[in-house]
């Protein structure tokens, strides 16, 4: 059984390094945040399986046979009669990069509670889940909640990353009541700073956001900050993680997850959430130099960065 475990939605990606209205060459690749995440600590060596749902066409088999090969458990992996949810994009500006994706009623948004094995979530040592992976319909919205209940219950701990789309809501209320809803189960949370807390809790300073956070009895809090690094939190210290960037900058999409997948892998592996941390930022770091999830970094790689990744108590 898998040590990781996440649920949510992964795009067929088209990728070219041209402006997407140009008559571009196109990659096809594949993404998606909870995804992403697997697909770095899987890379790191961690065992991980992915609960989805994906189209019966071409597309779908291509996925299967892509996280097959990589060695992603497929178990809870169904393909059924909907479109696959496709993103177009560009590395271009370079840095942010531009997408365009068509995701509303595609085939993950289908899943069900019926799809969640509880002895599939409770062997595993963490399950990853999103503000995505809540949003994108009202039932995936329950079977989240359904997976993550079994987790908590289980001794299993529950990763959540708010990743906040204004368009998947009604309101930023309805955004923050799938959160707040989570909060009871949650052990680690990964937010994007300062951009998401903003919005979702009316907080400014990682630091109030921090402590926010542990208030409510999640053990780690983790803020990812784009080019700033990272931001760690538990009950016992506060660590600022200065970005680094090897390979220089290109396409910022998937940084965050890339991070989180880094922190996971740790954990899941017995290290603690600060070490964790430096662990996602030399991840990203690495992952920002080129383009789509093909740009996430080996074992090798990650170890030779680490030693310029320095961790800094900022502790009251």
């Amino acid at each position: 059984m898998p040590d990781v475990v996440s649920i949510g939605e992964c795009f067929i990606e088209f990728f070219t390094y041209e402006t997407l209205h140009s008559e571009a060459e196109w990659e096809l690749v594949h993404s998606g945040d909870t995804y992403n995440v697997l697909a770095m600590a899987n890379r790191l060596g961690t065992s991980c399986g992915y609960i989805t749902r994906i189209s019966d066409d071409p597309f779908g088999d291509y996925l299967l046979e892509e996280w097959r090969k990589r060695g992603i458990d497929t178990t809870y992996v169904r393909q059924v009669r909907a479109f696959n949810a496709v993103e177009f994009s560009s590395s271009e500006p370079v840095g942010e990069g531009s997408k365009v994706v068509y995701r509303k009623g595609a085939a993950a948004s289908t899943m069900t509670p019926e799809d969640i094995d509880p002895a599939y979530i409770s062997s595993a040592k963490i399950l990853h889940v999103s503000g995505i992976s809540q949003g994108i319909s009202g039932s995936c919205r329950e079977t989240v909640m359904k997976a993550v209940k079994i987790a908590h219950e289980s001794g299993v701990l529950v990763s959540y990353d708010t990743n906040l789309r204004v368009n998947l809501w009604e309101s930023i209320a309805e955004a923050r009541e799938a959160m707040d809803e989570m909060l009871p189960y949650i052990d680690i949370i990964t937010p994007s700073f300062p951009h998401e807390p903003a919005a979702l809790i009316d907080l400014h300073s990682e630091r109030e956001v921090i402590d926010w956070f542990l208030e409510r009895g999640i053990g780690t809090v983790g803020l990812k900050c784009g080019a700033d690094g990272a931001w760690v939190g538990t009950p016992r210290e506060i660590v600022r993680i200065p970005g680094v960037a090897p390979r220089g900058l290109l396409h910022t999409s998937g940084a965050g997850d890339t991070f989180v997948g880094g922190l996971l892998h740790c954990i899941a592996n017995g290290m603690d959430a600060v070490e964790g941390a430096r662990w996602g930022v030399a991840c990203a770091g690495l992952k920002v130099g080129g383009p789509s999830i093909e740009a996430q970094p080996t074992l090798q790689e990650v170890l030779e960065v680490l030693p310029s990744v320095q961790a800094i108590n900022v502790s009251r």
